[in-house]
């Protein structure tokens, strides 16, 4: 893959002056979801893949040709203008220039802010937030809003939307937010309603009969994701002036517009398909995006392209990352999809895998650690073990402690010796606030706990901080959930949903199918209406996107070693989101198989036949749930057929082989692979390439058949 750019805009008038494109990065999230975390550092300079949220944003705009950024910052914002000076500012050919204000207390007040310092002075600008990850080409989004404007001025606003199913399980996306209603005019792509599903069972939608009379056309959506990446005009900035109601972008803003019939505003979406966008909301959230990073899709914005100048990063085999300056010990294993930042030691016997582990970390012998993020300098004892945790800068873990899923410890915690931390712990040198700040108001750093930061930092001690909370010589407080909370922390966890829960959410899903039947019936009868039926090139791409969320699901559940039953639960969800066969799934789990055994390394076509009883031996049993009988086991036959003929030519001259292979491990049974050959019998001789190739295979299981007989 090569860079992306997003090119100039040729305006068609040559002596036209140029324009730069301008951008306003809003560098405070306003919420509290990664507390305890953010009350000591601002959420836009938390690392992920061991670089700082906002170098992804900038880099990204820098790339897509925008050429003046104004970074708002409220909270912490010394810290963030210190980064920015030190990396940023600099650049001759990227202008960003930071905008302070302490005042604000959500974007609409940021925005109202960015407006009186009138640093956009008409034009359209691109607005984001620091914590967006992206490697799309911004010109054909810029170029429709610009052809928009020309036409019609009251099209304000272009908001890039990206295709995500949410799980019909849990009622949210693999980004950990809510299922997202959307009804656009599939003709010319404006915005007619939005709303985040905030019932996640029921999933009711409710539409005024006026709002049907008045729009002709509509397509209503629950499969797209908002990637918060808007090109607005001069306008928006006026409205939000104007509107001092106005305070949550989506929430207030985009709503408002909508039901606005005064003004006319007009909201208008465009769709992104190939190119990556997502917004780091919640730890889930950080979660995929870190591994969205490792696995590339990103591109070119991963460790050893993009922001590998100052810290050289190698990339080798099973996705594993690592830096310079490293002392790994020869029994210690490393595990796919895993990235160690220069300086960091590991010791003997230690195994880690699905992890990002920073600079200057101290790993000590015989522990086990599986999808954390540990950040800088931080230092792990022998025998600790750690699963789906993350661990700021200068935490400690005496020996043999233990993170339980979806820990969040922060800066310079330590973990008492052998201490167990429970599930889901949030664990700050911070005393829990008596008040939680709602979503909309800043993570303010408690004045009086600098001292204290400070003084941790220079490596002084006190009686303070020493805590029982977290083991003898532990140093930290764990934070309470409160019973409002508590679900929240399952979904938005860098932990996997919990199987009881999933099984008791699967339980109320299916419950609820026939209701929710009912409602894909009327998303289809009115795109069936107004739009005309699916074209087969449609039907084509969603079949491609559901196999390919199969594959992602597969891939996470072998890398990170989860249970049938709970890839099964997956499986099922998506199977009821896209509501397809058992067939179907079926074909796509063993699609999923077959690549994994060719992505596998092999020398040889012996060793690749090897790769396949790996495989499916190991995760055959996927299968069984969706081959109920000879006609599935067909499908699966055919789609081995399909495979060999398109996406994996390597195993062509191993059907055969492959074929007795999965008869053997009971996979196909021997009335399919006949009922298959017998099919094929009237069929074209370019449709019969693989019946030749298995004559002898197939008389052979016929005469075991006649002597059975």
């Amino acid at each position: 893959m090569g860079a992306k750019k997003g090119g100039k805009l040729d305006d068609g008038v040559d002596d036209m002056p140029h324009v730069p494109l301008k951008a306003i990065l809003l560098a405070d999230s306003f919420t509290t979801k990664f507390r305890p975390i953010t009350l000591e550092c601002p959420k836009v300079l938390l690392p992920i893949v061991n670089t700082p949220m906002i170098d992804y944003t900038l880099a990204w705009l820098e790339s897509a040709d925008v050429e003046e950024v104004f970074v708002f910052c409220s909270s912490h914002s010394k810290q963030i203008i210190d980064y920015l000076k030190s990396k940023w500012v600099s650049k001759s050919t990227f202008s960003v220039t930071p905008i302070e204000s302490l005042n604000c207390i959500s974007a609409g007040d940021a925005l109202r802010f960015v407006y009186e310092k009138t640093v956009i002075n008409g034009g359209d600008f691109v607005l984001i937030s620091g914590d967006t990850v992206s490697n799309m080409v911004l010109t054909e989004a810029l170029q429709e809003h610009k052809e928009r404007r020309q036409k019609d001025k009251n099209a304000v606003m272009t908001m890039v939307i990206k295709q995500s199913k949410p799980s019909q399980i849990t009622g949210q996306t693999r980004l950990g937010t809510d299922e997202l209603f959307m009804a656009i005019n599939p003709a010319t792509k404006q915005l007619l309603y939005y709303d985040e599903n905030s019932d996640n069972l029921k999933r009711n939608l409710t539409l005024d009969k006026t709002f049907l009379a008045e729009s002709p056309s509509i397509s209503l959506h629950n499969d797209k994701q908002d990637c918060y990446i808007d090109i607005c005009s001069f306008e928006v900035l006026s409205l939000f002036t104007d509107n001092f109601d106005y305070q949550h972008l989506r929430r207030h803003f985009v709503k408002g517009l909508l039901v606005d019939d005064i003004m006319g505003y007009k909201i208008f979406t465009h769709e992104i398909h190939s190119d990556y966008a997502a917004r780091i909301d919640n730890f889930r959230s950080y979660d995929s995006i870190s591994k969205d990073i490792i696995q590339r899709w990103t591109y070119p914005f991963v460790p050893d392209v993009q922001f590998s100048m100052n810290n050289p990063t190698n990339l080798g085999r099973r996705g594993i990352y690592q830096a310079s300056d490293i002392s790994l010990s020869r029994s210690a294993e490393i595990g796919p999809f895993t990235y160690i930042g220069k300086g960091s030691s590991i010791g003997g016997n230690t195994v880690i895998s699905n992890s990002v582990i920073g600079d200057g970390c101290k790993i000590g012998g015989n522990c086990f650690i599986d999808g954390c993020y540990i950040w800088n300098n931080v230092t792990i004892e022998d025998g600790c073990n750690l699963k789906q945790a993350i661990l700021c800068d200068g935490a400690v873990m005496r020996s043999r402690s233990v993170l339980e899923p979806g820990v969040v410890l922060s800066f310079n915690v330590v973990v008492g010796q052998e201490f167990v931390v429970p599930a889901y712990s949030k664990v700050s040198l911070l005393p829990q606030p008596v008040e939680e700040d709602s979503d909309e108001e800043l993570e303010y750093a408690d004045n009086n706990n600098s001292g204290i930061i400070h003084a941790i930092e220079n490596g002084n001690s006190s009686s303070e901080w020493e805590s029982s909370e977290i083991g003898v010589g532990g140093r930290g407080f764990i934070w309470s959930i409160s019973e409002v909370d508590q679900e929240e922390e399952w979904r938005h966890s860098v932990a996997p949903i919990p199987e009881s829960k999933l099984i008791e959410l699967a339980q109320m899903a299916l419950e609820n199918l026939e209701i929710g039947t009912e409602d894909n019936n009327v998303f289809a009868t009115m795109d069936e209406q107004e739009s005309g039926n699916e074209s087969d090139d449609e039907t084509r791409d969603e079949a491609q996107i559901f196999e390919k969320e199969i594959e992602a699901t597969f891939l996470r559940g072998v890398h990170e070693n989860v249970k049938e039953d709970h890839i099964i639960l997956e499986v099922n969800s998506l199977r009821l989101s896209y509501n397809v066969a058992l067939e179907t799934c079926a074909s796509a789990l063993f699609y999923s198989m077959m690549k994994l055994a060719l992505d596998t390394p092999h020398n040889s076509a012996a060793v690749l036949v090897k790769n396949v009883k790996d495989v499916v031996s190991r995760w055959g049993k996927l299968l069984k749930p969706y081959v109920q009988g000879v006609d599935d086991e067909i499908e699966v036959i055919m789609k081995f057929e399909e495979i060999c003929v398109e996406d994996g030519k390597e195993f062509a001259p191993l059907f055969v082989q492959i074929l007795h292979l999965l008869y053997d491990i009971d996979i196909i049974q021997e009335e399919a692979i006949l009922n298959w050959a017998n099919e094929k019998e009237g069929a074209d001789e370019a449709d019969k390439v693989f019946v030749k190739q298995a004559e002898k295979f197939i008389q052979w299981l016929n005469e075991a058949s006649e002597e059975e007989d």
